[in-house]
């Protein structure tokens, strides 16, 4: 008995150190995967040449450079269906129909888009119209010569414009008449931002920021919980001036101005948002507007719905709309906020 027992001891001798290793690994594995929970993902960032502009991609949340790459081809294959300058365009083709041509069947993305024009042409009543592009052709903004368009030209080319004389139907645009064509510059950035948004979040992305050169949609808010920055830009200013900074959380920022494709002839501003009934800019002391929303491409839509109406119709329409907040920059600098809108501007 007393040799057993003192087996027993013995083996407790044994099995002390043993324990002592073991729990220290435990202390040093919980403190080494606490140290990997508090270490944050450092983001990762594509960026390409698309839609006419440098756009990019941040993912706060994952590393994976794949889901990045994905989300960029995703854009360049909408902008082989979307432009109205890539020959092999379903918008190209549409626009160089033949005329004896009524109906012409599309994919079911570019009949939701020019659908969603056609709503929010007819919601300004025509002062954005998406068939604007017999007069739009007219003007180079990206040339090194500033010129302007014969006015006798634009004359011509206003009269085809009238968004009224296009219809969807299912998979099918339906023409009117024969000399109608399309300029999505004003909505398709913003339907493109959304497809690629959905993309990340099939993707199990939590948190990133899509840029299409001033269209920015926020998917979520940053990894510690708080809101994304994002700036107003000061019109005329450098890039990185910033009248206001949002707090922006799972939305869309978009912003139409008189300061990006532009240029200044005799003294004159000429920039891209067109009368569809003159051709000519809009002169209207307006120098940006804004628009805060869910929908990127409701955004981009409204934005230059807002600024083709002016500040005091602009201001009248954002309020009308649930979930839509507007900011108007008048060309003096101030800043006016539609119901709302002042809640999301971050102290400074």
């Amino acid at each position: 008995m007393e040799n057993q027992l003192q087996e027993k001891k013995g083996w407790g001798k044994k099995l002390i150190p043993w324990a002592a290793v073991i729990g220290a690994a435990v202390l040093f594995l919980c403190s080494f995967l606490g140290d990997i929970q508090k270490k944050e993902i450092e983001p990762v960032s594509r960026s390409a040449f698309a839609l006419d502009t440098f756009i990019t991609v941040t993912l706060y949340d994952s590393g994976d450079t794949e889901i990045l790459d994905g989300c960029i081809q995703l854009c360049q294959d909408y902008e082989q269906l979307l432009s109205k300058t890539i020959e092999t365009s379903e918008i190209y083709q549409l626009n160089h129909r033949d005329p004896s041509v009524k109906r012409m069947k599309v994919s079911p993305e570019t009949a939701e888009v020019i659908e969603k024009g056609l709503y929010y042409s007819a919601l300004s009543g025509g002062a954005f119209d998406i068939t604007i592009e017999p007069a739009s052709a007219l003007w180079d903004f990206n040339g090194e010569e500033s010129e302007l368009p014969d006015e006798e030209a634009l004359k011509e080319a206003t009269a085809k414009v009238g968004y009224e004389k296009v219809s969807v139907e299912g998979n099918e645009i339906v023409f009117q008449d024969s000399e109608t064509t399309f300029d999505l510059g004003g909505i398709a950035k913003g339907y493109i931002a959304d497809k690629m948004k959905e993309y990340l979040l099939e993707k199990g992305v939590k948190s990133a920021v899509i840029n299409l050169g001033g269209n920015v949609l926020c998917v979520g808010g940053r990894t510690d919980g708080s809101p994304f920055q994002i700036g107003l830009r000061e019109p005329f200013g450098d890039r990185n001036q910033q009248i206001a900074v949002l707090k922006i959380r799972d939305l869309s920022v978009v912003s139409s101005g008189v300061y990006e494709r532009h240029f200044v002839k005799d003294g004159v501003n000429y920039h891209h948002i067109l009368n569809p009934e003159t051709g000519w800019p809009y002169q209207n002391g307006l120098a940006s507007v804004t628009i805060v929303s869910e929908s990127s491409a409701d955004g981009d839509a409204l934005s230059t719905v807002c600024f083709s109406l002016g500040l005091e119709k602009g201001m009248e329409l954002a309020d009308s709309l649930p979930g839509i907040c507007a900011y108007f920059i008048t060309e003096d600098g101030e800043i006016h906020y539609s119901a709302g809108a002042l809640e999301l501007v971050a102290k400074q």
